[in-house]
């Protein structure tokens, strides 16, 4: 058997897999399986409908389009690492294949599955809206072969290269904050276009013409052109595909024998900490420092906190559309926002601990105990949160221009953070899940907990927007002073669910920790 067939088989096998898992793991790949397919016929249907625009400004989405689908390639297989084993070069070291074998199968994974052929369609759906003449159809179809293969190269290499750092905490970390910043670049054009900084023509003819020359717009262009250009242009792309393939051979033939960072020793630091200057001895001291250490070193946390941040920024920016000051009470919506985010990020207090909660439920003698391990947990929170929704709202009010209203913002949103930790004090303990060991910063829960996982964000999210009302509708309809209560309508809760969390969770901490300790 050749070593194309045996990875091919491998990667259908694996895919295959899913239907004979639990019944949500068939669910969400049967939901994956029709959203690609739809997917692909939506952007094959679009691309094709090109052929009804004028040719020039085809060709420039076109070459728009491949840039973008290259640079997708890129960046979600590093989203993914961590998740899909194929992509880690060391997972398949002990294989009996030599390098070149091995680059092959990796490249033959790669093309396998869905959503790589929902990728290709898409492609042949740019020749489809784009090439005319006998020279266009010709050269149309190796250009799209071109194009998928520099998509898949480049994929490769990027990932084989970044591997070792990739499977450190730094390398992660850097990762995740990157993938922050491609979401935001992502909704720059949008953003600008909606303050009306800029005309979506005059914006897609410099875009094209910056991206003509990328290797993607090489293939656009050659199936716009269609001529010896053309030819040329392909005869350019072809060789660099071949000299990407031979980088990432190497780069291979190096990650296969260069420990990565996650296996050298770390440095060990003795550390005096704040905490121990404000907070006397004690669990509750020993969980805030826990809990902080935890948002200083964990990058799914880091994640979720800049997130909330950013996610915050781009609505206000996006919404405002350069209201002056005339959004009124509407403004203490997003620091609102903030918090609610930084509330959901706490709807699962213990499954972070997974199998290491063991130790708290031996520990735990009593429900003052259990409160106790929650105080400290939302006490590390909001240590961190509010500060961090005081900038928010500083931030906000200055996008929006309405200074005045920041006070009243600021102390929404810390009611809004309080209510939040009551209510995932509630969640965690009602609907716990594992969140997976896993390298990557996006990983969500366990096999088979997709849904607990799903049920516990929606219900958090009603949860604390419905207990919410009573403090950011005044402020939002001009009573101002109602947010002065916000921050202890917020505490109040606060205490009231870490209370009820404590007696529903002390009975049941065996059922609790079997939740959070799911294989993943």
């Amino acid at each position: 058997m050749t070593t194309v067939a045996l990875f091919a088989q491998l990667k259908l096998r694996l895919l295959a897999g899913n239907l004979r898992a639990d019944t949500q793991r068939k669910i969400g790949f049967i939901f994956t399986l029709i959203l690609a397919i739809g997917l692909a016929g939506l952007g094959f249907l679009l691309m094709s409908l090109l052929r009804l625009a004028p040719h020039d400004v085809a060709a420039q989405v076109v070459i728009v389009v491949y840039t973008f689908m290259l640079i997708g390639w890129i960046v979600v297989p590093l989203l993914a690492f961590g998740l899909d084993d194929t992509l880690d070069p060391a997972r398949l070291s002990l294989f009996p294949l030599r390098t070149g074998q091995l680059a092959v199968g990796m490249f033959t994974a790669s093309a396998t599955g869905v959503w790589p052929l929902a990728s290709l369609i898409v492609t042949f759906g740019g020749m489809a809206g784009l090439a005319s003449g006998f020279g266009g159809l010709v050269l149309a179809v190796p250009a799209v072969l071109l194009q998928f293969a520099l998509c898949l190269v480049a994929s490769r290499l990027v990932t084989t290269a970044l591997s070792s750092g990739l499977r450190s905490r730094r390398g992660r970390d850097v990762l995740a904050v990157a993938a922050v910043l491609v979401v935001v670049l992502a909704q720059l054009p949008n953003l600008i276009i909606n303050r009306g900084l800029g005309d979506p023509g005059a914006m897609l003819d410099r875009l094209a013409s910056v991206l003509r020359w990328s290797p993607s717009g090489l293939a656009a262009h050659a199936i716009a052109d269609g001529g010896l250009a053309g030819l040329a242009e392909l005869v350019v792309l072809a060789a660099l595909v071949l000299l990407l393939g031979w980088l990432w051979i190497k780069a291979l033939s190096r990650a296969l024998v260069t420990p990565d960072a996650s296996t050298q020793a770390a440095s060990v630091r003795k550390e005096s900490g704040l905490v121990d200057r404000f907070l006397p001895d004690g669990q509750l001291a020993a969980v805030v420092t826990k809990e902080l250490k935890y948002a200083r070193r964990e990058p799914r946390f880091r994640v979720q906190w800049f997130m909330s941040v950013v996610v915050t920024a781009i609505l206000a920016f996006s919404l405002s559309n350069g209201a002056g000051g005339q959004l009124g009470g509407v403004v203490v919506l997003f620091p609102a926002f903030a918090a609610l985010m930084i509330g959901l990020q706490a709807g699962n207090s213990y499954g972070f601990d997974g199998r290491s909660f063991w130790m708290n439920a031996v520990a735990f003698g009593s429900e003052r105990q259990v409160r106790t391990d929650l105080a400290g947990r939302h006490l590390a929170t909001a240590v961190i949160g509010l500060p961090l929704l005081a900038l928010v709202s500083a931030v906000v009010c200055a996008l929006v221009g309405d200074p005045g209203m920041f006070l009243p913002a600021m102390l929404t949103a810390w009611g809004e953070l309080g209510i939040g930790l009551g209510v995932a004090s509630l969640i965690s303990v009602l609907i716990p899940y594992t969140v997976p060991e896993r390298l990557n910063a996006f990983s969500g829960a366990a096999p088979g907990q997709g849904g607990q996982a799903f049920a516990a964000s929606l219900g958090g999210l009603f949860s604390i927007v419905l207990v919410s009302l009573p403090v950011v509708i005044p402020t939002m309809i001009g009573l101002a002073w109602v947010a002065v209560l916000a921050p202890f309508y917020g505490l109040a809760l606060e205490i009231a669910g870490r209370r009820l969390a404590a007696r529903i969770a002390f009975p049941k901490l065996p059922e609790l920790l079997a939740a959070v300790s799911k294989a993943s």
